[in-house]
């Protein structure tokens, strides 16, 4: 995966979280977790607003600097959680200009551990882990088999959706699916679907 391509990717996934933060607002309102649309969604449009400017001499120093304004422009512990996944994924990559389906790999773990680590939670805790770990092995295992690359981001965009979808009968725990509040059975994991949309566009623009 040649460096175009990440931004590409990280690109795709900005502006598709801007043009969803309705629908991820209206998720919102079903599970009580106020700002995490809303504030997702203005964190990727200062992205948006300095992307021209970011360093790019290498992978990881560009995924540094878009970790950088997540953590200091999207509200509550949004902003961290994720600024943190985008910085310990930069971790795995500085200094490279070609990323292999094992960086790939690598980045997705480095993002989950840096979540957990950011949330003081277990696996099962936290919103976002709910569809990005088992996306992750879907990942690795579509590389292991030699599939295309095309093929690997519309197996990891399904995996992602099922996860999200398998979050409804879930009664949460405070703190798993809202970091304000808790989820009702019968509501979908808002953390879960964000991943699964933006999954979802990433397949759609490979």
């Amino acid at each position: 995966m040649s460096d175009a391509r990440v931004e590409s990717v990280v690109r795709t996934i900005t502006e598709g979280c801007i043009e969803n933060e309705k629908y991820f607002g209206d998720l919102d309102s079903v599970v009580g977790d106020g700002d995490f649309g809303f504030s997702l969604a203005r964190g990727f449009e200062k992205v948006l607003e300095q992307w021209d400017s970011f360093d790019r001499s290498d992978t990881g120093t560009f995924l540094q600097k878009v970790a950088v304004v997540m953590s200091g422009r999207i509200g509550g512990t949004s902003g961290p959680i994720w600024g943190t996944a985008f910085l310990r994924a930069a971790g795995q990559v500085k200094g490279k200009q070609e990323i292999a389906g094992d960086d790939v790999v690598a980045m997705l773990r480095a993002a989950i551990e840096g979540i957990k680590a950011r949330g003081g939670a277990d696996l099962g805790e936290k919103t976002l882990l709910d569809a990005l770990a088992p996306m992750t092995e879907t990942i690795e295992r579509e590389l292991a088999a030699g599939s295309a690359p095309a093929d690997i981001a519309k197996a990891a965009a399904v995996s992602a959706r099922d996860a999200a979808e398998a979050t409804r009968p879930m009664q949460a725990r405070r703190g798993r699916a809202s970091y304000t509040g808790e989820r009702s059975i019968g509501s979908l994991d808002p953390g879960a679907v964000a991943v699964a949309v933006l999954a979802e566009r990433v397949a759609d623009s490979w």
